[in-house]
């Protein structure tokens, strides 16, 4: 390259960067066209003439967020910094993420958990984006109320202006026979075309065969854990429990329980999972694997303890 093209390389390049001139306004002063600027400009980086350095304390997590991107074929993942307040600031973070997403005309579902009770207690009433705002799935057993299904969907759409839609059901009932009855219910029926139309959903992940899990130890009998045990159960979305691979065990809770199928979950533009604690690794990881969820908000911890267990070769 003689000196006549690097000046003209140099030219352009600080008119660019350091005069922040935009590329018509570079044209029409050296009388080029604007794609001449355009390949200028990508030659003084190819030539190292410019260089771009990228200066931030959360340059790793944008590198840790894509590499899961990656692993996993997400949508996307947004990573907050571990601390004593990580779940609330997961919660900040999942309601600055649907504001960026959300519209008059979606249909928005909710599961129940820790998780997702932190998220509605951080929604103020400022979005006004509207809404309709639907359970995912029925009330577990005794629990928190701000954390139960129907607390979290009503504060969302309170503070989204959206519409508010409540179930009155159990998770997992005592029967096929129980179930089948709820689910043809005129109220159910509304559910489930609400369902039918979701376009967001923001989920919580379980691992109930931790014994930290109070609400699945009271929950379930004796005789059904060991059965979800034996069949390898990894954890629980929405009361359905899967595998490592994301496939949901065939056991009689699957007909027992009222809450949105995992098809449904895996059609849904954004299915965000919200979620933290390296104890749920491989619940995470079933999860993912399985296309449950194609967003995932975590903390710094948890995503790193993902990436080892994925690379170490958990399938």
């Amino acid at each position: 390259m003689d000196w006549q093209e690097e000046r003209r390389l140099v030219k352009v390049a600080r008119m660019y960067y350091e005069e922040n001139m935009t590329q018509n306004e570079i044209a029409k002063e050296l009388g080029v066209y604007r794609t001449t600027v355009t390949r200028l400009l990508q030659k003084a980086k190819d030539q190292k003439i410019v260089t771009i350095h990228i200066e931030s304390a959360l340059l790793e997590y944008v590198s840790i967020e894509k590499e899961l991107c990656q692993l996993f074929g997400l949508k996307d993942v947004v990573i907050v910094p571990s601390s004593a307040d990580s779940l609330k600031e997961i919660g900040k973070a999942a309601l600055r993420y649907l504001d960026g997403i959300i519209t008059k005309d979606d249909v928005v579902g909710c599961a129940w958990g820790r998780t997702l009770g932190m998220m509605a207690q951080e929604a103020q009433f400022q979005y006004k984006r509207g809404g309709r705002f639907v359970p995912l799935v029925g009330g577990p057993g005794q629990m928190p109320v701000e954390e139960h299904v129907n607390a979290i969907v009503y504060s969302m759409a309170r503070a989204f202006g959206g519409e508010t839609n409540f179930i009155d059901a159990a998770a997992i009932v005592k029967s096929v026979e129980t179930q089948s009855e709820i689910l043809k219910s005129g109220y159910m029926t509304h559910i489930r075309d609400l369902w039918e139309s979701l376009s967001i959903a923001l989920i919580g992940i379980g691992s109930p065969m931790k014994s930290s899990n109070l609400v699945w130890s009271g929950f379930l009998g004796k005789e059904e854990v060991e059965k979800l045990e034996n069949q390898e159960v990894v954890g629980d979305v929405c009361s359905r429990f899967y595998d490592i691979k994301g496939q949901e065990l065939a056991t009689d809770l699957k007909e027992r329980a009222i809450a949105i199928p995992f098809s449904k979950l895996r059609e849904v533009k954004y299915s965000i999972a919200l979620v933290e604690s390296v104890s749920k690794t491989d619940s995470i990881i079933g999860a993912l694997n399985g296309g449950i969820a194609n967003v995932l908000i975590t903390d710094e911890v948890t995503a790193r303890s993902i990436i080892k267990r994925k690379r170490e070769g958990i399938l």
